[in-house]
């Protein structure tokens, strides 16, 4: 059979069942004993049309035996656990306060080309959030510190945290009432 003539075998049939579905405006019970309109038929009838495909095996768990939607088919699927994160080292923590003090927080790139190349530069800009203690680093764009100025600001923004209750997993965050960006803009104006 041609692909026309499926498609036009499928449309007579979707006629038909539309036509009768137009005629029986009651309700009536599925299998399962729950009540289904005209519109619930004509919704299921649809989808066992289209959503269901032989050239997509995949598709066959897509509905339910009733032709209601399979939810389980819709959520994300869930990869295991990827092994454990490699841990940071002391000279790795070294290497990273000399490309900030070289580079400037922000140019993960070249820190990561010069110094640290088998992390990320996302896997730097986290660990420096760390390092700074702040969640935002938009203050810190091309700031250049030693190891006892990256210690000194990590001081005062968890010095801010603990003030305001906006000191989280060890990273100053923002609150709504915007006193921690009024002290911090403060603390770098001196």
């Amino acid at each position: 059979m041609s692909e026309e003539n499926v498609i036009d075998a499928i449309m007579d049939d979707l006629l038909t069942e539309e036509s009768q579905l137009e005629q029986d405006h009651s309700s009536s019970e599925d299998e399962s004993g729950e009540v289904v309109d005209a519109r619930q038929k004509w919704a299921i009838f649809m989808r066992n049309q289209f959503s269901v495909r032989a050239e997509f095996p995949s598709t066959e768990s897509i509905l339910k035996a009733n032709g209601r939607l399979n939810q389980e088919y819709f959520r994300p699927k869930v990869e295991p656990q990827q092994s454990e994160e490699r841990a940071w080292t002391d000279v790795e923590r070294d290497l990273l306060i000399q490309g900030i003090q070289q580079y400037g927080i922000g140019n993960w790139n070249d820190i990561r080309k010069e110094l640290l190349n088998e992390w990320t530069s996302n896997d730097l800009r986290l660990k420096c959030i760390r390092l700074i203690g702040r969640q935002n680093l938009q203050l810190y764009k091309d700031w250049k510190g030693n190891a006892d100025e990256i210690q000194q600001e990590y001081e005062n923004n968890k010095r801010i945290g603990s003030k305001y209750g906006t000191w989280k997993q060890s990273v100053l965050v923002y609150d709504d009432d915007g006193k921690v960006e009024e002290e911090l803009m403060a603390y770098h104006q001196k």
